[in-house]
């Protein structure tokens, strides 16, 4: 094999793998969208329903005392919701559903906006997440901002190594 040859097979390999890593963030990013979506739906469908009565009868089902902990706060969300906003909460869920499926379309596709939108939608929530481990450390918050911050920063590299078409010489 000549060095051509192992050139054009490791440009090749690195392109796959580029690719595949690409299509796992767009699926994570689908799954999260139609997730959101189906909150959308379930939230509408406990609109015109006692809500903190199905939250008892679902504590009930299993044997969960009303007085503990997470079931109290389960009652207390259920006790917020029919005063909540729901038009803003719609809205802004729906919002959310496009800017994931969107991201996900433009990744799929290999799409620089969808790289950016990645990128930046992403990075926003860093600091958030950095505050939230410095109150809460535990294993699953430092695993949710690592892989937040791998997947801004190959997204990041990707759009540095992009060519740039635009770019005028002078």
């Amino acid at each position: 094999m000549t060095d051509s040859d192992r050139t054009r097979t490791a440009a090749a390999t690195h392109a796959v793998a580029k690719r595949r890593a690409l299509h796992v963030i767009a699926g994570f990013e689908a799954v999260k969208g139609i997730a959101a979506l189906a909150a959308i739906i379930g939230l509408l469908e406990l609109m015109h329903r006692d809500v903190r009565h199905l939250a008892l009868e679902l504590i009930g089902h299993f044997g969960l005392h009303p007085d503990a902990h997470y079931p109290e706060i389960v009652l207390h969300y259920a006790d917020l919701l029919p005063g909540a906003n729901v038009r803003l909460l719609v809205v802004l869920a729906l919002a959310y559903v496009f800017v994931r499926l969107a991201e996900a379309y433009g990744l799929w596709n290999d799409r620089a906006w969808g790289e950016w939108l990645g990128a930046l939608s992403g990075g926003l929530y860093i600091p958030f997440e950095i505050s939230h481990i410095m109150h809460r450390p535990t294993a699953i918050n430092a695993a949710v901002l690592a892989a937040n911050i791998l997947v801004v920063g190959f997204l990041a590299f990707q759009l540095w190594c992009r060519p740039k078409k635009f770019i005028t010489r002078q």
